[in-house]
């Protein structure tokens, strides 16, 4: 996933709201299996997460290199 951040926000504040508003939707989505599964806590994903900056390259030379990574 790519996301062009604004610099008011930080990188963990942007990954908290994206799991947060994700979990929301898989379990509104998929209540009865969730449940199941996961009955303790309403929860999706693991603690930590992976970021990484592209600095100032544009989106063509950053597409263009994953897909060359394949």
């Amino acid at each position: 996933m790519m996301i062009d951040l604004s610099p008011n926000y930080s990188i963990s504040q942007i990954v908290r709201r994206l799991k947060q508003e994700t979990t929301k939707v898989v379990w509104l989505d998929n209540y009865s299996t969730m449940r199941t599964n996961f009955w303790k806590e309403q929860t999706r994903w693991s603690d930590g997460y992976f970021a990484s900056s592209i600095g100032n390259a544009n989106i063509e030379t950053v597409t263009k290199y994953i897909e060359k990574q394949g």
